[in-house]
């Protein structure tokens, strides 16, 4: 009987190993036809490209983030993904100042950090007795993570060991886009129709906004980005456009308007800004990401309807990088999609 069950062993380890050495075998034969295939560039050709499509990230193995040697093989026996979770909505995005990635997932409640530069993943549903309601903006700084939950009307701020340091709440009803200037944490307010200012610690320093169509005024705000000199973009969903301010609040120049043109919006939802000061709206019910210079100007748009790469069902948030890498939280086709700015300045 030992005899009989050391067989039986030897046979399921070595079955295991055959699959696992098959799957292996399968995915870079995949890999390597996809990247025989030149990726799609816009502007289409004979036009010079602006934008290259990189690739799509559905889970964190697609940044290169391994698990160890023993959690592979035990979540090969359990059919665990277990430190390896597919993304189910990407909603919000941020860089931190090493461009990894942070990613709020609206449907599985979570929070995801993908080190880029390590090769590691996180992901939080819970932090310790707070469970995540609906996590939908996040900005990180000097490893501590901010997130906007508006299902729990606050931000929720923690480090990475999944510590809970505090809450901000203070006059915050349904917060819904972060971005971080300088030594300050911009947070949109849906629910109030205005952008509330705090330094990195959570305490209130001013506001501004009011519903309206005029400038300056919002209606359900969403999105917020900063850019290299201190201007702050917020997407002013409802009334179809984006709005420039200084860091102060200051209203400087709207960007975009309603309408089926190009240059035009219907609901712009994330907004980012590369080195160059383009100004990236992403639009969940176009399907597609538009591009403008910093007053306002149309220069290109990308993307329509569809799985495939370069095109989205309902995006959401847009990060750049230093480098100008384009990440967009395309919701419903579950996962991140990522491009590169290669134009000239």
């Amino acid at each position: 009987m030992p005899c009989q069950r050391a067989r039986l062993w030897s046979r399921l380890i070595a079955g295991a190993v055959a699959l696992w050495l098959g799957l292996a075998v399968a995915m870079a034969a995949g890999k390597k036809t996809e990247e025989s295939v030149a990726p799609p560039v816009w502007p289409a050709p004979p036009e010079a490209p602006r934008i290259q499509y990189v690739q799509s990230i559905t889970r964190p193995a697609d940044i290169g983030a391994k698990r160890s040697g023993f959690g592979r093989v035990a979540n090969w026996f359990t059919g665990s993904d277990k430190g390896n979770e597919p993304l189910r909505k990407p909603f919000g995005l941020a860089l931190d100042e090493d461009d990894n990635l942070c990613i709020t997932d609206t449907d599985a409640n979570a929070v995801y950090f993908l080190d880029r530069v390590k090769k590691k993943a996180q992901r939080w549903e819970n932090l310790g007795n707070l469970k995540f309601s609906a996590p939908v903006a996040v900005a990180k700084r000097k490893g501590i993570i901010y997130v906007a939950d508006s299902g729990l009307g606050s931000v929720v701020v923690f480090d990475l060991k999944g510590k809970l340091l505090f809450q901000i709440t203070n006059r915050l009803e349904r917060p819904c886009g972060l971005a971080m200037s300088g030594e300050k944490l911009f947070v949109v307010d849906s629910q109030r129709h205005d952008v509330v200012a705090f330094d990195l610690g959570g305490h209130y320093l001013a506001a501004f906004g009011q519903r309206g169509t005029g400038p300056g005024d919002f209606n359900f705000p969403t999105h917020i980005a900063g850019d290299s000199v201190d201007n702050i973009f917020v997407t002013d969903s409802m009334n179809s456009r984006v709005e420039r301010f200084d860091a102060n609040g200051k209203f400087g120049c709207q960007i975009g308007s309603a309408g089926d043109s190009t240059g035009q919006f219907s609901r712009p939802k994330g907004v980012a800004v590369d080195s160059f000061g383009h100004v990236y709206v992403v639009d969940g019910i176009f399907d597609n990401l538009q591009i403008f210079d910093r007053e306002g100007r149309f220069l290109l748009n990308l993307g329509d309807a569809g799985p495939r790469p370069g095109q989205f069902w309902l995006p959401n948030g847009i990060a750049i990088s230093r480098s100008n890498e384009i990440f967009v939280a395309d919701s419903y086709n579950h996962r991140v999609q990522m491009f590169k700015y290669i134009g000239p300045p």
